[in-house]
């Protein structure tokens, strides 16, 4: 299970839009429409993220983000503020009190889980070294950006190494065009899915003998054999 997002919000559809977004991305998410459930929520088990509306019918999302701030078990919880206050002083006031980003509505779902896993990898510790992924002949090692088929060193483009590195990190999951768009391209919505696409082809002829570890799951995306 991927990590815990929580998302509190008084707008069912707005709730069920955002779950199913984030949990294709691969996220655990949970919901609650009112700042007193979302309260309990954090107490009985401290998310990894939560997004946060500011306008919710009970206890603000002012006030909510105060208290888990004030605690010490919760203070570090990052959370991203969502709303349709659109304002300067209510986006100032959200981020003086703690608020780690702020989105406003309507917003891009896809703009949304950007954000959401840009935060999560600012709180990752900076020292965790990235192992060195194997399988068969194929050898990756991310720290020193350098790809070896049956111990011959492989040229790959940035992209390339990226898109490998992701499916290569999930052995076994199916990720689909639009997870590997996000993951390696980021905030370049200009790009297309048919880009994964030409690059995995290049990848595949690049890898040569060890090509057929990165299987295509038709009408889905990409996976790396388990």
């Amino acid at each position: 299970m991927g990590q815990r997002i929580l998302v509190v919000d008084d707008e069912p559809d707005l709730l069920e839009l955002v779950r199913v977004n984030l949990g294709q991305a691969g996220f655990a998410v949970e919901t609650a429409e009112t700042g007193a459930q979302a309260l309990d929520h954090v107490r009985r088990q401290a998310p990894d993220l939560i997004i946060l509306d500011l306008m919710l019918p009970d206890v603000s999302g002012i006030e909510v983000c105060k208290r888990v701030r004030a605690e010490a078990d919760t203070a570090e919880i990052p959370i991203l503020m969502l709303t349709a206050k659109a304002d300067e002083v209510d986006r100032v006031v959200g981020l003086e009190l703690g608020a780690d980003d702020y989105v406003t509505k309507p917003f891009s779902p896809r703009e949304l889980t950007l954000r959401v896993r840009a935060i999560l990898r600012r709180r990752q510790p900076a020292e965790a070294a990235t192992p060195v992924l194997e399988r068969a002949a194929l050898r990756l090692d991310p720290e020193r950006h350098r790809c070896f088929v049956d111990e011959a060193e492989v040229e790959l483009t940035a992209k390339e190494f990226s898109l490998l590195r992701e499916l290569m990190s999930r052995p076994g999951r199916v990720m689909t065009r639009e997870q590997l768009l996000d993951d390696v391209w980021g905030a370049d919505i200009a790009v297309t899915t048919r880009t994964i696409d030409t690059h995995l082809k290049r990848l595949r002829e690049k890898l040569g003998a060890a090509s057929h570890l990165i299987e295509t799951v038709r009408g889905v995306g990409y996976r790396f054999a388990e």
